[in-house]
């Protein structure tokens, strides 16, 4: 289906809102994400694994898709 307005395809991908505010695309692409598991139940949890639940990740290639294909209609920007 194309629209009259300069031959562009319609209708254009949204963008998932809420992929867009919880992953970041490095400037080499690869997709950098927050690691899960460190807002309650800390008690139990070792110094060491807290730390390492704080610090960005960068998302497995089989997510970075899908991730890719969420946040398709944010090129340009």
């Amino acid at each position: 289906m194309k629209s009259d307005l300069g031959g562009k395809k319609m209708p254009k991908m949204k963008t998932h809102k809420g992929t867009k505010k919880r992953v970041k695309v490095t400037g080499s692409g690869k997709i950098s994400i927050r690691h899960s598991g460190k807002s309650h139940i800390l008690t139990k949890k070792t110094h060491k694994r807290k730390k390492r639940l704080g610090q960005d990740a960068i998302a497995p290639k089989g997510a970075e898709r899908k991730i890719k294909k969420a946040l398709a209609g944010q090129e340009g920007r």
